[in-house]
Parts: structure tokens; sequence; C-alpha cells
């Protein structure tokens, strides 16, 4: 991408993964298109050849792209979508995926598996949490494509900037992201995905145990200590 060339860019999603969860001197993973799309979805011809396959080898095959999806979520630093161009199916599930999308007011959103004779099987998990059971069941039967102010409106967009302001804005969202205290955004995102599906008293109970471990942690008291030195 040439949005930010100050940044180590991946041909994997795996590497990329791995590296920010290992390195902590990595504070935040943008993922973004390296053309003029974001990620217009699979290749047709090789998904076309996997139906020579055995329906086991197509499970891990399929998996492999799922696996993207739940490390991404369970990664502890923040994930940022920057869309540009079409994002769609599996690859509008990867922005879906990410903890905040920022999209240009020219992205396209959409799941047209279904026209394709296919189902945006595993990418619907992440939809329906997003967009809820009507607008999910909108767009992944009728395979429609969406503007990003619609998708904004569906919930599977944080922010629409005009095209033109898309990677300074990106910018000054990853370098507010990154003076955040490290730890504090860790236990924030964790709490925050943990907490789908959970009943209400086993939520407080749950952010009650995340309330007492974050009163422990160094940036909790250098935070407090400082501000109450501002005062």
């Amino acid at each position: 991408s040439t949005l930010f060339p100050y940044t180590t860019l991946f041909r994997s999603p795996y590497s990329a993964i791995d590296r920010t969860d290992q390195d902590p001197a990595v504070r935040v993973l943008v993922i973004a298109g390296a053309g003029d799309d974001f990620c217009a979805g699979a290749d047709l011809t090789e998904l076309l050849a996997s139906a020579d396959k055995s329906p086991a080898e197509n499970e891990r095959d399929a998996l492999r792209l799922g696996e993207v999806f739940v490390r991404l979520r369970a990664l502890p630093r923040p994930v940022v979508a920057v869309v540009r161009g079409r994002a769609l199916a599996g690859g509008a599930g990867l922005a879906s995926a990410c903890d905040i999308v920022i999209a240009s007011d020219q992205a396209t959103f959409g799941y047209p598996e279904i026209q394709r004779g296919f189902v945006p099987a595993m990418v619907m998990t992440m939809l329906r949490r997003l967009a809820g059971e009507k607008a999910t069941f909108d767009l992944v039967a009728t395979g429609r494509l969406i503007g990003a102010a619609e998708a904004q409106r569906v919930g599977l967009v944080t922010r629409v900037v005009p095209d033109a302001a898309l990677a300074a804005e990106a910018k000054a969202l990853c370098s507010q992201l990154i003076q955040q205290s490290a730890t504090a955004f860790a236990l924030t995102k964790q709490l925050f995905y943990e907490l789908v599906g959970q009943q209400f008293e086993e939520g407080i109970r749950l952010g009650a145990r995340i309330n007492a471990l974050a009163r422990t942690t160094p940036d909790f008291h250098a935070s407090i200590a400082q501000f109450l030195q501002q005062k």
C-alpha cells in the first residue's frame, strides 16, 4: 500500500499478524489494498478448481481464511482497515474483522457470493453481529453492492472520509491509537469482544474482573499519577 510507506509491508496476513503479536514495538496493524481496491474477493478460477477437492480439503482451505478473522480479533493491538475501492465477499469480511474501518466515500462494499452460486459463509458471522438480522439478510440474499455511506449506516464502517483525505485521516487515527496505553487498550479489546453473547449479569462480573486487573498495571499507576500532578 502507498498509504503508509513508512510501515513494514507483508504479502501474507499471517506474517503481519505474527509480527504484530510478537513485537511490542508494533502498536497498530493497518490493513489496506495494494492497488485500486481493498480486496475484491477470492480468485474465482481457483475457487472453481476447488470443486474437485474433497469436502475435508475445502474445509481446511476455508479455515485458513477463517483463522485470519479469529486471530485479528484476538490481537491485543488495534487493527485498522483502510478501505479504498471495492471490498467484496471475503474482502468485505476482512474489513469487518478489523476493529476500526475507515473508508473512502468512493468505496464499495458487498457480499455477491449468492450471484455466483456460492455462500458468504464465514463472513456472515461478523456481518450478522454488525448489521443485524434484516440488513444482513438483505445483503447476503441479494448480493447487492452498497456505497460507503450505507455501509456506515448498517454498521460495517466506522468512519467515511473524502477519498483525497483517506491517507491523512487514517494516519491521524493511527497516531491517536498509538498514544493510548497499550495495556489498557488490550484489556478494553479483550472485554469488548468477550461480551458478545454474555448475559447481562455475566457481563457485569466479567467487567469487574477486567476492572480489577486494569488497576494493577504500570500504565494505570503512571497515568493516574500524571493526571493528578497536573491538577
